[in-house]
């Protein structure tokens, strides 16, 4: 029997006898991981590039997934004076939108520093720890990442396609 190596960059195989939050964190941090790539080589042009119908771009991607890690992480777990929880359809299309001031470098920064900071934020809480919501009346620290995990696979995924319509470029890592 040959011996089977195991990718060192997959997390969630790493953690798979982890303990929930090491499962958990595992996952999210790939997704993050695979977006990130799917964003490599880009020039700011070609991440900004509408691809499909709506405004979706890669960019507005990364863009809108680092509103969210905001949003989910420090504003509701660990707000600060001023944090406001954005909930409304223009806060939404206003996450996807570009501005001339928008790098895909500045928007990358901005989405591993948000990264870091939920990290961070996460790290402080039991899973079982309950906070209010605006929309859904309380939510777990647990419910938050797996929601995370949804919404970041489910963005890295329309990156895939939006990378693959871009240049041909296809696969996670």
């Amino acid at each position: 029997m040959t011996e089977q190596t195991i990718d060192p960059t997959l997390g969630p195989v790493l953690a798979r006898v982890g303990d929930e939050r090491a499962v958990l964190t595992s996952f999210l941090d790939f997704h993050r991981g695979v977006l990130l790539r799917k964003l490599r080589g880009l020039s700011d042009a070609d991440a900004a590039r509408r691809l499909v119908p709506s405004a979706t771009t890669l960019a507005g991607l990364v863009k809108h997934l680092t509103l969210v890690e905001r949003n989910w992480f420090p504003v509701l777990l660990a707000p600060e004076p001023g944090d406001v929880y954005l909930n409304s359809e223009e806060d939404a299309l206003a996450s996807f939108t570009l501005d001339e001031r928008d790098t895909l470098d500045g928007l990358v920064e901005a989405y591993e520093r948000a990264c870091a900071r939920s990290r961070e934020v996460a790290a402080r809480f039991d899973l079982d720890h309950v906070v209010p919501h605006p929309q859904l009346g309380e939510v777990s620290v647990r419910w938050i990442l797996v929601h995370l995990i949804e919404e970041t696979a489910r963005h890295a995924g329309h990156a895939d396609i939006l990378r693959e319509l871009t240049d041909g470029s296809t696969g996670a890592l």
